[in-house]
């Protein structure tokens, strides 16, 4: 079952169309990795999805249609995002920021907060540690970690996740790459990822969607073969769109 449909999706920054007719189906309970090189459209892809960018054409989440609906009503759907960059408040406490996340959750679930807080600590023990530490002192594996703990917190259905390995080092990608089957079991969840890091994200995805220059050039599962050349031929110079027109001409 398909928790989130898009058809037909434009999305445009001012005058510049960044997204050209995007069809993409994502079902409940999947990874599923958004790849292409710097400039492919992931980020874009996310932040359409949550209204943060001009729009047209078709957003269902859970049947409900967003359009016209602001990203905080967006968020209140079930869509949490975990944005490039983190976005994490520096100046406060690595408690303060967790708790901010389940800000939107009416107080009477105080104890199923504190419930999902302690599950949180047992999946980022690291968080427990540094309760009390600013996060602007953290590293920047562990502000990774907050950033998306914090997104866990307000209970979404679909979790966006933009670009996780950006400025990591190898080992602490490998760890975070890790959790992400772990956290949709743990929070039965959806995750779309949107990651540079190929290899990772094959790894933990169970379909990949390639973009190439604001378009989805190729959509499947991870081990299809299929997958694998369009990626070679986005990784690997080459469009991928040429490289499969120049494989069908061939076969």
């Amino acid at each position: 079952m398909s928790l989130l449909e898009i058809t037909g999706l434009r999305a445009s920054y001012g005058r510049v169309e960044v997204l050209h007719d995007i069809d993409l189906a994502v079902e409940e309970g999947r990874i599923v990795a958004v790849l292409g090189a710097n400039g492919a459209g992931k980020t874009s892809l996310l932040r359409a999805i949550c209204s943060t960018l001009s729009t047209s054409g078709e957003r269902r989440f859970g049947g409900a249609d967003l359009a016209g609906r602001s990203p905080a009503h967006i968020a209140r759907l079930g869509i949490g995002h975990v944005p490039e960059g983190r976005g994490t408040f520096a100046d406060f406490t690595v408690e303060e920021n967790l708790r901010l996340g389940a800000i939107s959750r009416p107080r009477a679930l105080a104890a199923e907060i504190q419930r999902d807080l302690d599950l949180i600590h047992e999946t980022f023990p690291i968080l427990r540690e540094f309760s009390k530490r600013q996060a602007g002192a953290l590293s920047g594996g562990q502000a990774q970690m907050l950033a998306i703990a914090r997104a866990l917190l307000a209970r979404p259905r679909l979790l966006l996740v933009d670009e996780p390995s950006l400025g990591l080092a190898p080992l602490t990608t490998n760890e975070l790459f890790g959790r992400f089957v772990e956290l949709r079991d743990a929070w039965s969840l959806t995750i779309l990822l949107a990651e540079q890091n190929a290899r990772l994200s094959l790894k933990v995805a169970d379909r990949a969607v390639l973009l190439s220059r604001g378009r989805i050039v190729h959509e499947g599962a991870t081990d299809d073969p299929e997958t694998v050349a369009a990626l070679q031929g986005i990784y690997l110079g080459g469009d991928a769109e040429s490289s499969q027109s120049t494989s069908e001409g061939t076969a």
